[in-house]
Parts: C-alpha cells; structure tokens; sequence
C-alpha cells in the first residue's frame, strides 16, 4: 500500500477509493445516490415493519377480548344491586394446633 502524504487542509477535501486513487465528482454522485437509496429502503422497511407490528398488536388484543368476555359478563353480573363495591380486609382463623407453631424470635 502506497503512503500518500498530503498538507493536512487538503486531507478534509481529497476522498480516495480504496485503491489509493482519488475519487472524482461521479465516484462521490454514485456514492451519495447510493447512501440516499439505502436510506430510502430502509425508511420504507422500517414503516412496513411497523404496519406489521401493528395489525398483530391488533389481532392480538382483539383475541384476547373475544375470550375474556365471558369473564367481563359474569364480572359484570356478579356487581351488587346498588352498584358499590365496599373493600375490605378479611381474617383467616386457623386451627390452634397450626397457630402454635411459631418462628424463632
């Protein structure tokens, strides 16, 4: 490989292939057409991608509502007449014998 030394204010404006030759006006066109094209493609993947991603997020969450609305009903059925559902704490009562065991302090 052939060392090219250059004043260090033209490094920034000479493009060069990998051959070492330097690379005209239509070399760097072809490359920033190219760079547009990649660019492209992958922006119009990229959104098809998405619209897929979309349709079975879609799907998805319409199964699972087909299959949860009999839940849903009998949750709905289940309501008290007044429609208020009053929370509260429930207290399990166990047997002395399982209530006498007790950790180590």
């Amino acid at each position: 490989m052939k060392r090219i030394d250059m004043d260090p204010r033209q490094a920034q404006f000479q493009f060069r292939s990998t051959s070492g030759q330097p690379v005209g006006l239509a070399g760097r066109l072809l490359g920033f057409v190219g760079a547009v094209v990649i660019a492209i493609l992958a922006f119009m993947f990229s959104l098809a991608a998405l619209a897929i991603l979309a349709v079975a997020t879609a799907g998805i969450g319409g199964w699972l509502w087909w299959k949860t609305r009999a839940a849903r009903k009998a949750m709905r059925e289940s309501r008290p007449a007044g429609g208020y559902v009053i929370e509260g704490e429930a207290v399990r009562e166990t047997d002395s014998a399982v209530s006498s065991r007790r950790l180590p302090e």
